[in-house]
C-alpha cells in the first residue's frame, strides 16, 4: 500500500493506493483561511499537521490494516507558500499563501536587485511566489525576518513534522524565485537579493526519491510501519500530472476549476516569462513543465449563473445548448478577466467585459460568451505555450469544467485540440503523490504511472474552429483597446481613494 497525503488551501486529502494502483480509499479534512487584511491569504502551519493527523484517525479507523501495510508516503501541496521557522524549529508566524497578493512592490524590487532573475528562474516575478513574500517580511517585519532560519515550502513543512528533515523537490522548489530551474539546484544569486542564503533552505531530491523515513513516534501514533519511506513528492499541479499519467514531454492536460492551468511536459526549461508562462521543474527527474495560468475560469460561469438569476449551473447550461448556430455567431464577447489576468497578458488591473450587447441578447446567449470567452482565454494560454516551442494534440480535461461535454467540445474547436476526460481524474493530485510514493519504494515508473483510462474523447470540429478563429481575433482586438482604459480606471480609482 501507498499513501498519498495533497495539503491543498481548504482541504487536506489522503489516498490509500493498492501496489496494482487501485484506489483503495480516500478521505479528507477542511481547512480555513485568514485574511486579516486586504489582498492577505494566510493559514496556521498547525492546523495542516492538525488536520492530517485528523484525516489519518479517519483512516485507521476504516482502513487500519490498509494503513499498517504503506510501504511510502508522497506529498503534494499548494505551491509557493512561505512557513518561517526560528533557530529552534518553532514557527514565526503564519504562512503566507500561494494567492496573497501584497507583495507587488517587492517583486519590482527583487528584479531591480537581480536584473536575471526571468533568465534564472524561467519566469517572472510575481506576488504569488515566494521570495517576494520573504522580500515584504523583510521589509515590514524585520525583527521576524532577522530571526528566521529556515524557510519551508507547506507540504515540506509537514515532511519535517513527518521525518524530522527539512526538504524540498524540485517541482514545488521552482515556484519559489529561488531555484535555478534549468539546474535543477537553489541560485546563490537569487537567495541573495532577499536576503537569504542556502543554509535558510531545505536541502533537494527529486520527487520520485526518498527524503527521508517517518519517524518512529508518528509510525508508532498512526499505526504504521516504522521503515516507510517519505518520497519528495510534488507541488500539486506536477503532482496532478503525475496522478493522471502525464510523464512523458508533449503530455498535458487542462484543469478547468476556480481559475484555469494548461500544463505540458517538457524535455528541458522552455521558458517564456515575457508572456507570463510559468516554467518549472517536473515532479520526474529529467523533466521539466510548462504552464499558462489564467485567474477565471469555471468561477466565470458561476457568475453569469448568479448575474442571471439562474437556478444552478446545471440548469443554466440547457439553455445554451439549444441555441441555434447562427446565435453562437452573433453572440457578444466576453473578456474573463473577473480577477485580472496572468498568461498571457500579467494584466492586475484587467477585468471582465461584455461587448456586442443587443434588445435581443439572452441569458443563454450571455452564458454562451463565458463559456467561449474563457476558452479564448485558455487558448491565449496555448498560444504563449507554442512561442516557446511546445505544442500539444491531446489534453486530458480535469476540475468541475470537464463536467460539461458541450464546454468540453468548445474547448476541443477552439484549442483545435483533442480533449479526453477520465473517470478517475478527481483524485489527482493526492493519487499524484501516492504513485511518487511507489517510485521511491522502488516501482517502475513505466507500471506505476500509466495513463488514466479514457472516459470521452472529444475531437475539433474543423469548420466550427475557423468560425471560431475570427471571433478570437475580435477577442483579442478587444482587450488590446481597453487595456488602457483598465490601467486609467485604476489609476483614476487610486487617486480617488487617495
Amino acid at each position: 500500500m501507498y499513501l498519498g497525503i495533497d495539503l491543498g488551501t481548504s482541504e487536506v486529502k489522503l489516498l490509500l493506493m493498492e501496489d496494482n494502483g487501485n484506489v483503495a480509499a480516500t478521505t479528507g479534512v477542511a481547512l480555513t483561511v485568514s485574511r486579516p487584511k486586504a489582498q492577505w491569504s494566510e493559514q496556521d502551519p498547525g492546523q495542516w499537521w492538525d488536520a492530517t493527523c485528523a484525516a489519518i484517525r479517519q483512516l485507521r479507523a476504516s482502513h487500519g490494516e490498509a494503513l499498517a501495510a504503506v510501504r511510502a508516503i508522497g506529498l503534494s501541496g499548494q505551491m509557493h507558500g512561505a512557513v518561517l521557522l526560528d533557530a529552534g524549529d518553532r514557527v514565526l508566524r503564519p504562512a503566507i499563501l500561494w494567492n496573497d497578493g501584497r507583495s507587488h512592490l517587492e517583486c519590482a524590487e527583487l528584479l531591480e536587485r537581480e536584473p536575471r532573475l526571468p533568465e534564472i528562474t524561467g519566469n517572472l516575478a510575481m506576488p504569488g511566489f515566494t521570495a517576494p513574500k520573504l522580500a515584504w517580511v523583510r521589509k515590514h517585519e524585520p525583527e521576524i525576518f532577522a530571526r528566521t532560519a529556515s524557510v519551508l515550502l507547506p507540504k515540506d513543512y509537514l515532511r519535517f513534522k513527518l521525518t524530522g528533515e527539512k526538504v524540498s523537490e524540485m517541482s514545488d522548489a521552482a515556484g519559489t524565485l529561488w531555484l535555478d530551474v534549468g539546474q535543477r539546484d537553489w541560485s546563490d544569486a537569487m537567495l541573495e537579493a532577499t536576503g537569504l542564503s542556502r543554509a535558510h533552505m531545505p536541502r533537494l531530491v527529486e520527487g520520485s526519491a526518498s527524503s527521508g523515513l517517518l519517524r518512529s513516534e508518528i509510525a508508532q501514533e498512526w499505526g504504521m510501519r516504522e521503515d516507510v519511506i517519505v518520497a519528495g513528492g510534488g507541488g500539486d499541479n506536477a503532482a496532478s500530472a503525475v496522478g493522471i499519467g502525464a510523464t512523458r514531454p508533449g503530455d498535458g492536460f487542462l484543469s478547468l476549476g476556480t481559475s484555469g492551468v494548461l500544463f505540458v511536459v517538457t524535455d528541458r526549461l522552455r521558458a517564456n516569462p515575457e508572456s507570463a508562462v510559468h516554467a518549472f521543474c517536473h515532479a520526474l527527474p529529467g523533466r521539466w513543465h510548462q504552464m499558462s495560468v489564467m485567474l477565471s475560469a469555471a468561477s466565470c460561469l458561476a457568475w453569469v449563473t448568479r448575474a442571471t438569476g439562474a437556478v444552478s449551473e446545471a440548469a443554466l447550461l440547457p439553455e445554451v445548448e439549444s441555441l441555434p448556430a447562427e446565435a453562437l455567431d452573433a453572440a457578444p464577447l466576453f473578456l474573463p478577466y473577473l480577477s485580472g489576468e496572468r498568461t498571457p497578458h500579467n494584466d492586475p488591473h484587467a477585468q471582465g467585459v461584455f461587448f456586442g450587447l443587443g434588445h435581443d441578447t439572452s441569458r443563454a446567449a450571455l452564458t454562451y460568451a463565458v463559456l467561449e470567452g474563457v476558452a479564448f482565454g485558455l487558448l491565449d494560454g496555448l498560444d504563449a505555450l507554442r512561442a516557446a516551442g511546445t505544442d500539444v494534440t491531446t489534453l486530458s480535461l480535469v476540475g468541475g469544467g470537464a463536467r460539461s461535454t458541450y464546454w468540453s467540445q468548445l474547448l476541443a474547436d477552439v484549442l483545435d485540440v483533442a480533449i479526453v476526460t477520465h473517470h478517475e481524474s478527481s483524485a489527482g493530485a493526492a493519487l499524484g503523490a501516492a504513485r511518487l510514493a511507489a517510485l521511491a519504494d522502488g516501482r517502475i515508473e513505466e507500471q506505476v504511472c500509466p495513463r488514466l483510462a479514457v472516459a470521452h474523447r472529444l475531437g475539433p470540429n474543423r469548420e466550427r474552429h475557423a468560425a471560431l478563429k475570427t471571433r478570437h481575433a475580435r477577442f483579442q482586438a478587444l482587450y488590446r483597446h481597453l487595456r488602457p482604459v483598465f490601467g486609467h480606471g485604476a489609476q483614476g480609482a487610486n487617486e480617488q481613494r487617495g
